[in-house]
């Protein structure tokens, strides 16, 4: 558990941010979990992982498709992203959907050692990734 803080707080020049935001509600200001947007190869942005972390209170009320649409529009417009990835277990339907509605899809299914297995790990992970040419196709 050691590594988690010192790789939230490291800088990316190549995004010039952290990779990580806080959710919070619109109206009251509450605090909803984060999302991570950070890049794979700390000297470029064109390969970036999409990740959040939601309170089970906000599940279930789009915050989490909204807030991966802004990253990927802002990785699209802003940065220099080409293709987007993100990765959860293969039982978490809802978080796939999550990536489906953003317009990610599914790439493949694979197991990794996880240090700390939960339930549901035993039956592996899904990645799903969008494309910059994917998502100009979309908007058009």
């Amino acid at each position: 558990m050691g590594h988690i803080l010192p790789r939230m707080l490291h800088d990316h020049p190549c995004l010039g941010s952290r990779g990580y935001w806080a959710a919070q509600e619109r109206y009251g200001g509450a605090f909803l979990g984060w999302f991570e947007y950070r890049p794979l190869d700390e000297r470029s942005p064109a390969v970036v992982e999409l990740g959040y972390r939601l309170n089970r209170a906000a599940w279930g009320r789009g915050y989490a498709t909204e807030g991966a649409r802004a990253l990927l529009d802002a990785g699209f417009t802003r940065f220099a992203v080409e293709r987007v990835t993100a990765s959860t277990m293969a039982v978490n339907l809802a978080s796939r959907r999550v990536m489906e509605k953003a317009g990610l899809s599914f790439v493949r299914s694979f197991t990794d050692d996880w240090p700390d297995a939960i339930p549901g790990s035993e039956h592996g992970d899904v990645e799903y990734a969008l494309t910059r040419r994917e998502w100009e196709r979309g908007r058009s």
